[in-house]
């Protein structure tokens, strides 16, 4: 007799069904996991042969063979051990054969027969909500699926013993709530940077639009400052942009505790990334840092200094909000809707344009173009907003703080965005939130200058 375990393997942050199938049956004692699994499954094996012996379960002296259904489909990850073992369990009766009915199972497998945390378990929970089926998955992750739907059955367990005893009823689990990661630090305030006015305003501007942002000014001047500080302004994420945010995270396993947090994205990779960590790659074909500034801020200080084939694959995703990665055996897209904010000096020495300072270089001009040449005129099409950002005299830093500080900018960007958000879904275009967003074809109709141009 053949036990079917629903599991899922990921595809981007598309949870696609795998049946898991367990047969025991006679001939000399073997263990064959079947199905396109890479090295992580095939040493499933192993973790689940030592959990079940820890839980107090011996494996039969007989054939076990274990198929990972489509068989095209590449398997990856250590969240099979979990269905494997339970599939075993239901094939020699230490739960009831017809327990897992239902039920989408996934978790790593501690040699103590433990479960462990493992990536994806909201894309997992939001895809078996969709097929009506329950979740089955670590308790450390049980917070993070219960995100998926009020009305999923979901058992989060931290050992096989525990979900033996909870299908034989000795032992129910708790169904588990959804959480919310606790405030952190408050975040920087705008109220911090003094002077710096029209940076600021360009600041809200871009903020409100969602518009792409180029700060060009000499070191210290405080672009990087005013990026850092750019969250505090920022609405935070609907309910759909959450669960959209978070899939993306929890399938790059950066959700901590299973607790979700409705703060934007701010993500700021260093200038030696490399262009799979910057939109997404590796054997895995797992999510960078674009994708993971969904719906957030991406943000690149010392622009320049970044490789320009690095730079250049980012025009693909600006232009459409979405970043494919492509593989021999796969191919995966992620959603990369970010707003880009980049910083840098106006030369390599930083110092031109600046009073009584001389360039360190040579001619200014020369050290100005050789150095500002290496981004690319396409992707400089694709930023919105450039601003210079002048050096902080010292009559500014004696000055009081200013007394508008983030909230009160906050407040304007929402109720622009409010604005925006009524005008686009009024014109049938919901999906539109902001400006930056619209097509062509929208901005020429609600852009229209009026007598006064």
């Amino acid at each position: 007799m053949v036990q079917h375990v629903s599991t899922v393997a990921f595809e981007g942050i598309e949870a696609r069904s795998v049946d898991v199938q367990v047969q025991v049956s006679p001939g000399l004692p073997a263990f064959a996991v079947v199905g396109l699994a890479d090295k992580a499954v095939s040493e499933a094996r192993e973790r689940v042969r030592s959990a079940l012996i820890a839980s107090g379960l011996a494996l039969p002296a007989r054939r076990i063979t274990v198929n990972l259904a489509p068989a095209d489909l590449p398997k990856e990850g250590s969240h099979y051990d979990l269905p494997i073992a339970l599939g075993l369990m239901a094939a020699i009766g230490a739960i009831p054969p017809d327990a897992l009915e239902g039920f989408t199972v996934l978790g790593e497998l501690g040699l103590d027969g433990s479960i462990a945390a493992v990536a994806g378990v909201l894309p997992a929970a939001i895809a078996a909500n969709g097929r009506d089926h329950g979740l089955i998955c670590p308790a450390a992750c049980g917070s993070e699926a219960a995100w998926a739907s009020p009305d999923i059955q979901i058992v989060a367990a931290g050992s096989l013993i525990q979900i033996a005893n909870h299908f034989k009823g000795s032992q129910l689990l708790g169904r588990p709530l959804p959480r919310v990661r606790e405030a952190e630090a408050s975040m920087l305030d705008l109220r911090d940077i003094k002077g710096q006015e029209s940076a600021k305003r360009a600041l809200e501007i871009a903020a409100a639009g969602g518009h792409h942002l180029l700060m060009i000014g000499a070191p210290g001047a405080g672009k990087s400052m005013l990026a850092a500080r750019l969250p505090s302004i920022l609405p935070p994420l609907t309910p759909a942009e959450l669960l959209e945010v978070s899939m993306i995270a929890s399938v790059a396993g950066e959700i901590r505790d299973g607790a979700l947090t409705a703060r934007r994205p701010f993500r700021a990779p260093h200038h030696s990334a490399s262009m799979a960590a910057l939109t997404g790659g590796g054997i895995k074909a797992r999510p960078g840092e674009i994708s993971l500034a969904h719906q957030g801020v991406l943000f690149l200080d010392e622009l320049p200094e970044f490789d320009p084939r690095v730079l250049d694959s980012l025009r693909a995703p600006l232009e459409t909000g979405e970043v494919a990665v492509s593989r021999a055996n796969h191919r995966v897209t992620y959603p990369a809707r970010v707003m880009l904010v980049a910083a840098m000096n106006p030369c390599r020495c930083g110092q031109a344009f600046e009073p009584g300072f001389a360039c360190k270089r040579g001619r200014v001009e020369r050290c100005t173009s050789d150095y500002q040449s290496r981004i690319s005129g396409p992707l400089m099409d694709r930023i919105d907003l450039r601003i210079e950002v002048p050096a902080v005299s010292a009559a500014d830093l004696i000055l009081p703080p200013p007394a508008e500080g983030s909230a009160e900018v906050a407040a304007r960007v929402a109720a622009a965005r409010d604005v925006q958000r009524e005008r686009y879904a009024s014109a049938g275009l919901p999906q539109i939130r902001t400006n930056a967003e619209a097509p062509a074809a929208v901005l020429e109709t609600t852009a229209q200058p009026d007598s006064a141009g």
